[in-house]
């Protein structure tokens, strides 16, 4: 079958920018980069083995500066000097007519010491994230905040310069941007803090910088996307009307995709588990159009990429797309029988998945040898 309703083109309603067809590869970690954050060619010929087929690729995250750093192997976007690799990886991203969109952060305290060469994690307060291993954050001062809206700036800046198609902001994942808007990271009692209003006011920021810099520098059509996560599970935390205020509030800014960030495109509340409600169809409502969402979490088959067509605009496929690059080749061949849902060790090379993306993914299924050869890693980045 190939008259899959995931199959047919897709154009923004805000920019002249058509997708071949409504299936995405979100970001996904690789810690393929160079320890400084520069792209390698491991990294290219990974993004490259996975392009043509889909309308859309985002790139695993970026660091806007240095004290952003969440990880080793992640790359970044914090200096002119990475423009020509970024350039690079664009272009291979674009292979075949994807569109390719750079997704920029900050890990704030998501990150440690040791990641960040002695320096102290970041973010909004210095309250540690309620997790095993992490460090106390110190605060942002007032001008480290102006100056981290900046850097975010410079760095859609880079993105235009080297080719992407656009920009993903990152404020899901518990990383800084969604720190500034929870109530458990950000304790602050000055004007970046406090209230809900006053606790958006850094995303939103941010927002306003890349809308800015995409209007004083961009030379072609430019996205602007936006991650959430639609809820936290810290108490304090992010609930899912914190989110929808926040939704409300990017209504009014020019963003061209809102995608949400689960493991489970059907998944129900965690805060809540009495209620039955989809959250991705209460964010659907909410939005009531004023931008398409991508939704992301556990898609594999064609048939379950036609299921959440059939109700949201665009399909994020994740995992599936590290065991299959030639995933919509082969159902636009009609060879749906080939494809691959199981890796064996000898694929590797033929997919990209370089030594440091193997240990990653296997450090994350729990350590055993060969089990994420044949399962999904338990988190996209």
């Amino acid at each position: 079958m190939s008259d899959y309703t995931f199959l047919k083109p897709f154009t923004f309603k805000n920019q002249p920018i058509t997708l071949k067809n409504r299936i995405v590869i979100p970001p996904m970690t690789t810690r393929l980069s160079f320890e400084d954050g520069t792209v390698t060619q491991d990294e290219i010929e990974y993004y490259q083995k996975r392009a043509g087929g889909v309308g859309l690729f985002i790139t695993g995250t970026a660091n806007v500066n240095p004290l952003g750093k969440g990880f080793e192997g992640e790359l970044s976007v914090a200096d002119d000097r990475f423009i020509p690799g970024l350039s690079r990886l664009a272009t291979a991203m674009k292979t075949g007519g994807s569109k390719a969109v750079l997704q920029i952060f900050s890990a704030g305290r998501m990150s440690n010491s040791k990641i960040l060469r002695g320096q102290q994690p970041v973010s909004a307060s210095a309250v540690a994230a309620p997790r095993s291993g992490y460090e106390t954050p110190r605060a942002l001062t007032t001008e480290e905040i102006e100056a981290t809206i900046h850097d975010f700036g410079q760095a859609v800046r880079r993105a235009i310069e080297a080719g992407f198609d656009g920009v993903e902001l990152h404020g899901a994942n518990t990383y800084l941007i969604q720190q500034f808007y929870s109530p458990h990271s950000n304790r602050r009692t000055d004007e970046w803090g406090g209230t809900r209003e006053k606790r958006m006011r850094f995303p939103l920021a941010v927002v306003h910088e890349a809308e800015k810099v995409i209007a004083e520098t961009a030379d072609r059509p430019f996205l602007l996307g936006y991650r959430i996560s639609p809820e936290e599970l810290e108490q304090p935390g992010i609930t899912l009307d914190d989110t929808l205020a926040l939704i409300d509030a990017l209504k009014a800014t020019k963003i061209d995709y809102l995608h949400v960030s689960q493991s489970d495109v059907w998944r129900t509340s965690l805060r809540d588990p009495d209620n039955p409600a989809i959250i991705n169809d209460v964010i659907r409502d909410h939005v009531a159009g004023a931008f398409p969402i991508i939704v992301v979490g556990g898609i594999k088959t064609p048939e379950e990429a036609e299921k959440a067509a059939a109700a949201f605009d665009l399909v994020a496929i994740g995992h599936e797309m590290i065991r299959e690059p030639h995933w919509v080749q082969k159902i636009l061949a009609h060879d749906e029988k080939a494809i691959r849902y199981q890796i064996a060790p000898e694929d590797l090379d033929e997919l990209g998945i370089a030594p440091t993306f193997l240990d990653f993914i296997e450090s994350i299924s729990g350590g055993a040898k060969g089990v994420p050869l044949t399962t999904a890693t338990n988190d996209e980045h």
